[in-house]
């Protein structure tokens, strides 16, 4: 019985915790947001780089996945505010964010469900992990892009440059949100002082 409350005890705050991390972190991304929008962008209003997400995956590398989507999804509403091609910018981001937390959740669940952070941590799986969720994430975002494109009623003769830059600055992108946390977390054992999941 004892056993029993010790682990719902864990359990319980270590809920807390995720909770807490995606809280701290998403309001972080909020306050990152003010600054990446003096960042240089492409005429039509693609990022070459944003550090937001970044935050986005730290959050989820070190609390989990609960932690990363909410954390996603607090940050893509403190946009709406800063970003200037809100609301579609901040949704598109958070569209383009997501796989970078998903896939790798999955594809640990399915190879070894029972083990925490460290086997996504593990150089080889997290960098295959890492591209597999970033051709996922252009995949996602190709149409995604081309219904925007339609809907803002820009001419269909541009339609293939629109596709390029969406691929290349997706998988661009993808490779900071990557790398980044990757450095941080590792660099500085952040995973192994948390161990949260």
């Amino acid at each position: 019985m004892s056993e029993e409350k010790e682990s719902f005890r864990t359990s319980k705050s270590q809920t807390t915790l995720q909770l807490a991390g995606a809280a701290v972190f998403g309001a972080l991304s909020i306050v990152l947001a003010v600054v990446a929008t003096f960042l240089p962008r492409t005429p039509e209003g693609f990022a070459y780089f944003d550090p937001v997400s970044i935050i986005w995956i730290l959050c989820f590398i070190i609390f989990g996945p609960v932690a990363g989507i909410l954390c996603s999804i607090i940050g893509m509403i403190g946009l709406m505010f800063f970003d200037p091609f809100a609301p579609i910018g901040p949704l598109l981001k958070l569209c383009a964010t997501l796989p970078m937390i998903i896939v790798p959740t999955l594809l640990k669940k399915l190879y070894k469900p029972e083990v925490g952070s460290d086997v996504l941590l593990d150089r080889k799986n997290y960098f295959v992990s890492g591209i597999i969720a970033i051709v996922v994430r252009i995949v996602i975002m190709i149409p995604i892009n081309i219904v925007v494109y339609i809907a803002l009623g820009f001419p269909m003769a541009g339609l293939g440059y629109w596709i390029i830059m969406v691929i290349l600055l997706n998988a661009l992108q993808g490779l900071w949100d990557m790398l980044v946390p990757y450095i941080i977390v590792v660099g500085a054992k952040l995973n192994e002082r948390f161990e949260i999941w």
